[in-house]
This record gives C-alpha cells, structure tokens and sequence, in this order.
C-alpha cells in the first residue's frame, strides 16, 4: 500500500510523529491491545489522515494528548489544504515561535478561532490537554449545540467550561464517571482524543444525512471518500474464487477505495437468499454512505438473476407494442431487484438496432423504429420507478447502428448531426425530457459531435475520441443541449474500446473531466482511485468536479431511500417468496411472450405449418441442449396428439446427419439463433441447404427463429417461420404453441428487414 509519509519533528513529542493518508490503523499501528475500547475510533480518524503514530508501528494511546498535538489534529482534519502554504505573521503566541514544529497548524487554529491562548499572550503548547479544553475545543471547531440527552454530571456548573461540556454530553459525544462527576480538568489521551474526535465527525456527519445537506457532508468527507463514490466495480472473482459472499478481498476493496457501488454478475449470485444475504452484509460494510448495487437485468439474452421471473427481452416487448407490458415489465423486474437488495438496473436499451450486422445489441433493443423504442422505452423506465429501483438507461448517445461489439474494438458512428438527432438521440432527449436519473455512455466515437483524435497506446495508430471520454459528448450535448441532469455513469472499463487505446489511468481521468460520474468497472479499482485521488491533489481534476458528481450521487441515492436501512435481514429473506417468480410476475411473462410471437413467413399469409396428429417431428439446432429444450416443451404441450420426435445439430458438419433426419420427419422444426456476431457473417449457408431440400420434398416445416430476426434477409424461399426472440424458456414454449395451432402468431415485427 502506497502511504504518504510527512514527519514530523517535535521536542513536546519526544519522538517522531509519522502521518498517514489512508492505511489502515491496525496494519501500522501495533499497541492498541491494550486499547481495544478504542480501536474503532483511532481506526477512523487514522484511515481520515488525521491523527498520527510515532513510527514503528507506535500509537502510544495511553500517551496524553498535548495542546499543540490537538490543535494539530483539528486542523488536518478540518483545513488540510491550508497545511500546503507557507506560515503567514500575525500569530503572537509568546511561546510559539516560527520554529516550532507545530508553528503551521496552531496559526491555523488561532486563525479559525479553533482554540484560544492564555492571557498572558501564551499557548501552552506542551501542556497535556484537558476534559474541558477538549469539549471547548471541539465545540468550537464544529459549532456544536446543545442535544436532546438528559446529562447528570455533578461538578461542572461553575467551571468555565460548563457549557460546551453541557453541549458535548447531551449529544452522547463524551461523558462522565459513574459516580456522576465529569473531571473536567483531567488530562485526556491520545486514545481518548482519537475517540472524541471521531464521535463529533460521525455524529456531524449522521446529521448531515438526516437533514440531506450533502454539501455538509461533502464538507466531512475526505477526498479518498469522495472520488470512491464515483467508482463501481464488480466483485466476480477474489483469489481466484468466484465471490457469493462477503471476503476479506471485498471489505478490504469497500474500506480502502471507499467505494460507492458494485455491479453484480451471475456468477455472483446462486439463489434468491443467498444474494439478498450477500446485498444485505455489502450494505454492513459501507459505512455511513450506502453502496449503489446495481445489475443488468434487461430481460432475455442479458439476465443475471436465475429462479427470477424469466421475462422475454426487449424485442419481444417491441413486438407486442404494448406500453402496458413494457411498463408492468419493468415494474415486475425492479420489485424483484428491490427484494434482492438491488437498487439500480442498467436497463433500458435505448439504442435503436437498425443495423441487421450489429454484434452486440440486436434482440436487447426494443426495434429498429426510434418512436417504438421511446415509447416503450419510457413505460419500462415509469415501471422501474414505480417499483423504487433506478432506470440507468443505455448506451448514449446510442449503439444501435453499428457493427463493431465495444467490448472487442472502436466502434465510429459516422451519421451527421441531423440523421443523429432524429433516430439515435431521440429516445434518450425524451427519457431526459421525463425525468430519467441515470445514463450510460457508449464508447463509440461520433465524429459529428467530437471528430478530437488521440495516438493509440495500442498501436500508435490515430484513434477518435469515444463518447465516455468526450466533454463535448457529455458536457457539451448530453448535459448542455439535452439539458440533462442526472448522474452519468460509464459503461465497463473493462471494454477494449477503452482498454486498448487509452490505458487504464489517464481514461479514468479523461473520463471524469469529460463528465463522468461513476466509473463503471476500472481495470484496477485501486490504482483508478489512487489515480483520481492524485488528480485532485495536482489539481488535474478541479475538485468542484468531484463535488458535482457526488452530490448528484448522494441525492440519487437518497431520493430511492438508500439510507433507510430499517428492514433487516430477516425481514428481506422473509418477503422474497412472495416476489421473486411469483404467480402475477409470470403471467406478466407468459403474455409479453405469447403476444411477441411474430409470422416470418406462412405459406397462406396468416399462420406457419402446424404439427399434426401422429407426426414424426425432427426438431433440428444449433446445439443439443437447445434442441432437447424444445423436444421436451413440444412434448408437454402436444396433448394427445402422439408425436415421436428426433433432434439432429446443424452446422458443425453435422448438416448431412438433420438431412437423413430430415428425410424421414413429417415435420420439422428448423430452430436458428444469431446472436453476438455479425448477421452477414453468420453461417447460414447449412441454413439454406436444408430449407431448400424441405422446400423440394415438400415437408411441413417451421424455421423458429430464436435470436436477431433477420433470417428473412439471408435465407431465401422459406415458406413457414416464426420469431420469439429469444432461446429463453417462455419464448420457446410460446413458439412451441402456435407451432401446434394453439396460439396464433400476432405479434408485429419490430424490425426492417433491410
């Protein structure tokens, strides 16, 4: 661990005090065996930077605590930046001298009118430092005023410093004895002083957050906390292990960046109460500030939640049209994220997939239609609020009409301007218009707005700017024109189109200078927050930047009620039955599925060739499980009609074996499913091998259509088929339906076939 050092030499300390930035108190401090009551407390004030050892891991609490090492610690804590500039005059302290080694920071003091002399012009520099001085101290420091709590101390009416005494006490930040007396001239420790101070900053900051004066609690929180809050990793792996619950990696992640959010993964989450187990305790270790946990549940092909409701994806939902499904669905989907102890989805995608040969978003767009995706798009994030989960919609200002995956490469959207604002720009200028709180950026570069290029650090080669890190992007289009006011997250860092050409440091600072406000999985969340940390030390980053983007972080957090932590554990494991797959969310399923059912093809126009009583059904895929999934729902469903079915693979030179199948099937079931890759260069090839040889034997047949609906542009001459939009359970056992006559094919394609 990097840790700033200033030493310190004094004669009043007889040794050296060391200062430390952010470590950890009990990985330098070694004598606090004995001052377990206080551990917590010189912990807290260590990790702020504020109060010191004397080297070789020393403490010394039991130490007292002198006038000059107080004065010290209050001005580290409450004006560190003044620490960087030279003395000035006017301090006339008879026995400070400009060459005391604590000369700065009592010129501080008695600058702020944090402590007071003597009247003979003197400080007492060395002097221990009282009970009474201590509460007169931190009283002032702070501007403390009088509690609510009954104080019983018998010996200090009549002593000087009565009244902040009185004001500490009825707070519960210092107390007396058991018999009643407070001892106002006892000297105090170091230990105690570390406890008193630590217990003004929390209850200070507590206040701030009950009355939501986060420019107040701002003014509490040390730089370290302050950039934490703008970084979200994710938490997949630790030492190797997949991480389902809390481990020392994680605390040690959320304590020493003090983190502001985490992303979660399927990986991360086994059952329903093993993960409201693992939101609960992420939530123990966070401190006052709770974390953003977030998760992308869009619906289909992009689910992270097994035993959830199973809802049919985007595609689907602009197949139906329907702005009632798409706003139940997004409802549906947060109440079960609520439960969990989710507060954020990444979902909505509002880009506006009109290119058939896009890699990476396809069936997870609503359509190829921009009004479509606004409308729909708009319910499914009113269903989100509506269920207290944040909508972080995605990807700006749009992915739709490309055909590089960012996860792999650069993508450029070359449109200009106008072509921009008509299609790409106007679901996300109409989520702003109606509220949305957060946004996710695409790295995409879009010279029509920032044509800036930089050298690649992975090649040398001239790369555009992405959309993350462009100012004119973020600052100048999305907050300026659009006016938009909410956080701005990125999308992963992780992600090649950053990685690559940008290198892991100076991205997070690009990125934040451009308008960023969390991070969104940095490569290494410890170096990205020591590197914004250093930023706004150098002043590379202005630190009313790093205001900004808290403030809108810590308003978002608790606008969805992310300080209230009454419900316990037990109580959330208690609810989640009746929420998580329940009976009304899986009707909500059920009809967004069975409603999306689209005719590719129909050899009368209205409905593909059915499967009849007592037929021999070759159900052909791309891979086995996908082709005994649908066997097995065919086979459910089919009544009594007496069917005998045969799977057979497709592609993978297995074409020439679904033939023979083929050949001896009254029907068969052609499903495909692309996905993830390029539609032009998909391997359609065996595809059309076999429709043509069904179309010249003149079989029944049905191409299911699982994934990108865009089979009717590359395969020629189908005569029946369907789309569902997605391999998904309720997607299949909705085609399987209407391949069996009991369900019509009504939806409408949200697509151009172009």
């Amino acid at each position: 661990m990097n840790v700033k050092l200033i030493t310190i030499f004094g004669a009043v300390l007889g040794s050296v005090l060391v200062w430390a930035g952010s470590a950890a108190a009990e990985e330098r401090f070694s004598d606090l065996q004995h001052s377990k009551w206080a551990e917590d407390g010189i912990t807290y004030m260590a990790e702020r930077g504020t109060v010191a050892g004397y080297g070789y891991g020393k403490f010394m609490p039991e130490r007292q605590v002198t006038r000059a090492q107080a004065v010290t610690f209050m001005v580290r804590e409450l004006y560190p930046q003044e620490l960087q500039q030279e003395a000035g005059g006017g301090m006339t302290y008879t026995d400070v001298p400009k060459n005391h080694p604590f000369y700065l920071e009592i010129a501080i003091a008695a600058k702020h009118g944090l402590a007071s002399g003597f009247p003979d012009s003197t400080f007492h520099p060395d002097a221990p430092m009282s009970r009474a001085e201590t509460a007169a101290f931190l009283t002032r420091a702070y501007s403390l005023v009088k509690g609510q709590q009954p104080v019983t101390i018998t010996d200090t009416a009549k002593h000087w410093a009565a009244a902040p005494i009185l004001i500490m006490s009825s707070n519960g930040l210092i107390g007396g004895y058991s018999d009643s007396t407070f001892r106002p001239d006892r000297s105090v420790t170091r230990a105690e002083f570390a406890v008193f101070m630590s217990r003004v900053i929390r209850f200070e900051r507590q206040g701030a957050i009950q009355a939501q004066d986060w420019d107040k609690l701002m003014s509490y929180m040390t730089v370290s906390e302050q950039v934490g809050q703008m970084l979200m990793p994710d938490i997949r792996q630790w030492n190797g292990q997949v991480t389902t619950a809390v481990n020392e990696g994680v605390k040690r992640s959320i304590h020493d960046q003090d983190l502001g959010g985490l992303i979660l993964f399927d990986k991360n989450i086994v059952d329903a109460r093993q993960v409201t187990t693992l939101t609960h305790d992420l939530q123990m270790e966070a401190g006052d500030i709770p974390l953003f946990l977030g998760i992308d549940q869009e619906g289909g092909v992009v689910k992270r939640i097994p035993g959830g409701t199973n809802l049919p994806g985007q595609m689907a939902l602009g197949a139906t049209g329907d702005t009632t499904l798409a706003e139940a669905a997004g409802r549906l989907t947060g109440e079960e994220l609520k439960a969990l102890g989710l507060q954020v989805n990444f979902a909505p995608v509002l880009d506006i997939n009109s290119n058939p040969d896009n890699p990476i978003i396809g069936m997870r767009s609503f359509s190829s239609d921009p009004d479509l995706v606004t409308r729909l798009g708009l319910a499914e994030i009113q269903g989100l609020r509506q269920s207290g989960v944040i909508a972080g919609v995605k990807h700006f200002p749009g992915h739709g009409d490309t055909v590089v995956d960012s996860h792999l490469g650069m993508p450029v959207l070359s449109h200009d301007r106008e072509r921009l604002d008509a299609v790409e720009l106007k679901p996300f200028r109409s989520a702003i218009d109606n509220g949305v709180e957060m946004i996710m950026t695409a790295h995409i570069a879009f010279p029509a707005v920032d044509n800036e290029h930089v050298t690649s650090l992975k090649d040398g080669s001239s790369v555009p700017i992405p959309a993350t890190l462009s100012k004119k992007v973020l600052t100048g289009l999305l907050r300026g024109e659009l006016g938009y006011k909410g956080v701005i997250i990125s999308d992963a860092f992780t992600m090649n189109a950053i990685a690559e050409h940008f290198g892991a440091n100076q991205a997070v600072i690009r990125a934040v200078s451009a308008g960023v406000d969390i991070i969104l999985m940095p490569q290494d969340p410890a170096a990205a927050h020591q590197t914004l940390v250093n930023a706004v030390k150098s002043g590379a980053i202005p630190i009313e930047t790093i205001h900004s983007s808290v403030k809108r972080i810590l308003e978002l957090k608790a606008k969805y009620g992310l300080f209230d932590r009454s419900e316990s554990l037990t109580q959330q494991l208690a609810a989640l039955n009746g929420v998580i797959g329940s009976e009304k969310h899986r009707t909500v399923e059920q009809e967004i599925a069975q409603r999306a059912v689209t005719l590719l093809a129909g050899r009368d126009g209205a409905q593909p060739d059915s499967v009849r009583q007592g037929d021999r059904v070759a159900i052909v895929a791309a891979d086995e499980e996908q082709a005994k999934q649908l066997e097995r729902q065919l086979m459910q469903a089919a009544n009594n009609l007496s069917l005998k079915t045969v799977t057979a693979l497709v592609g993978q030179g297995k074409t020439n074996e679904a033939l023979q199948a083929v050949d001896q099937a009254d029907y068969v079931i052609l499903a495909s499913y692309q996905f993830r890759n390029v539609a032009s260069q998909f391997g359609w090839a065996d595809y059309q091998t076999l429709i043509d040889e069904m179309n010249k034997r003149n079989k029944r047949y049905t191409l299911l259509s699982l994934g990108n609906p865009y089979e009717m542009i590359y395969i020629k001459n189908i005569r029946s088929g369907i789309a569902v939009y997605g391999k998904q359970e309720p997607n299949t056992a909705a085609g399987i339906k209407v391949l069996l006559g009991q369900l019509k094919a009504g939806g409408v394609l949200p697509v151009t076939m172009k």
